[in-house]
């Protein structure tokens, strides 16, 4: 299974999958509340609870490094914050996978804090800050 290498970035690209549609009714579909990130979600949602395996060989040819591609935002680790934190109020994960996924966000939000401090947004650091401590007693 992939869910603790999936923790760190989206390392699936929904355009290089095959995945039967009966998936879906299990663990839902892409998340479109959330304005980004909504593919790491879903895998890891999917990866949880399922094999996902990568192959060695490249079978698409993937474009990137636009100035307006939204996975160059600093701000994305906020909505992977969210995700984990969907993911681990759900219940599904084992006792190995909650482990990590509290390990990667108290990482990520720690990281999220600090930006937002370098960049002059206090609140928002003051919020993962809090939640950090409140999640976790750190």
């Amino acid at each position: 299974m992939m869910f603790s290498e999936s923790l760190h970035l989206c390392l699936i690209s929904p355009s290089a999958v095959m995945i039967r549609k009966e998936l879906f009714n299990d663990v839902g579909v892409f998340d479109e509340t959330l304005p980004a990130c909504e593919d790491y979600d879903l895998w890891l949602r999917i990866t949880c609870q399922y094999p996902a395996y990568l192959i060695d060989t490249p079978l698409i040819v993937k474009t990137g490094g636009h100035p307006d591609q939204l996975s160059a935002s600093p701000s994305l680790d906020k909505y992977r914050i969210a995700a984990i934190l969907k993911i681990l109020q759900s219940r599904r994960l084992t006792e190995s996978q909650h482990r990590d996924a509290v390990a990667v966000l108290k990482q990520k939000c720690k990281i999220y804090a600090d930006g937002c401090m370098k960049r002059g947004r206090m609140d928002e650091a003051e919020y993962y800050r809090r939640l950090l401590k409140d999640l976790f007693k750190v």
